[in-house]
């Protein structure tokens, strides 16, 4: 199977149409998507190239500051997803329970900065580490900025990608809206380094692993050593990069919300291979997105079939999340 076969490519800009059929069209063609791997490529998402280009510059800086000044804004612990994680911190194939080499990648994040101190759904005691704030280094300067104004629009996107998955799913369409209103969603940058010597037996750039929420918005770049996904032929292929689209896939919160109607499809960064004498530095810009905290995931009653029991407890957002999260970072 090619790799243009295994992970179609949609066109969302319907979605914002004011013709429902239209929209429905858009929501059936990323349920089927979904039901056979769980991956696919957008346009007409929406997303300007400049804004992505501001939030790839200024990571681009700060991976490239010494270690010591970059240590400043390190996690404070690995359920707290604000700040920098070093090359060989995290093991994305521990979430799989296996033991594997550690990742070759460093990476940034952020969470929501859209918090209210005088609501107490976003405290400590009722939301956890969700909605901690934000580190920001002092240097790239703009940093901040761009990163705020990406995952405000990373945001607006994942509802409108959500409103689809409600339509391919014969849900209302505005099913989710209420269910991502204050969301726990992720930001990140992923620097894979140049690589000098050759990783150890096993090691990738990113271990095989599925993504953990409703669903993942991926910019990548075109280099050396790329996103390969898990085809349901048992083959590992490359995602191809087309300019101007984005990658999603969803993750293994919206399979059980869709009792495995939808698949959580394990996907790797792979090493570039040994005889490319370039460098082989690349970056991906990932948005990770989580509905609200406390909402409560149980399958659908549109995907659970007369006779057919839930193949899942019901579980919030918050506490799912939390369970992935913990299996993947190794403590240095």
């Amino acid at each position: 199977m090619s790799p243009n076969d295994a992970v179609p490519v949609i066109d969302i800009s319907d979605l914002r149409s004011d013709d429902l059929a239209r929209r429905t069209a858009v929501g059936k063609e990323i349920d089927a998507a979904c039901r056979e791997i769980g991956f696919f490529q957008i346009t007409g998402h929406g997303l300007p190239e400049e804004l992505i280009g501001a939030v790839y510059d200024t990571a681009k800086e700060f991976f490239a500051l010494d270690l010591d000044d970059k240590r400043k804004v390190s996690q404070p612990n690995p359920m707290t997803a604000r700040g920098y994680t070093a090359v060989g911190e995290q093991a994305l194939g521990y979430n799989e329970d296996t033991s594997t080499p550690r990742d070759l990648h460093q990476k940034f994040d952020t969470g929501s900065h859209r918090t209210d101190a005088t609501d107490p759904y976003y405290s400590m005691d009722a939301a956890g580490p969700h909605f901690v704030p934000n580190q920001w280094p002092a240097r790239p300067a703009g940093m901040q900025q761009a990163w705020e104004t990406y995952y405000e629009a990373a945001d607006e996107l994942s509802g409108l990608l959500m409103r689809g998955f409600a339509l391919g799913l014969d849900l209302p369409e505005d099913f989710f809206d209420d269910k991502i209103d204050k969301d726990i969603s992720m930001l990140r940058a992923i620097h894979y380094p140049h690589q000098d010597a050759a990783p150890l037996p096993g090691q990738m750039r990113a271990g095989a692993h599925t993504d953990y929420g409703s669903l993942t918005i991926v910019r990548p770049e075109e280099a050396p050593g790329g996103l390969q996904v898990f085809t349901q032929d048992g083959d590992w292929v490359d995602v191809p990069v087309i300019p101007g689209a984005l990658v999603v896939n969803i993750g293994d919160l919206m399979a059980q919300w869709t009792n495995d109607a939808w698949i959580s499809t394990r996907h790797r960064v792979a090493n570039p291979p040994r005889d490319v004498v370039s460098d082989t530095e690349r970056m991906s810009i990932v948005f990770f997105h989580q509905p609200n905290y406390d909402v409560v995931i149980a399958p659908l009653g549109t995907c659970v079939a007369p006779g057919e029991e839930p193949r899942y407890e019901p579980v919030t957002s918050g506490e799912h999340l939390a369970a992935k999260v913990e299996k993947t970072f190794i403590r240095v």
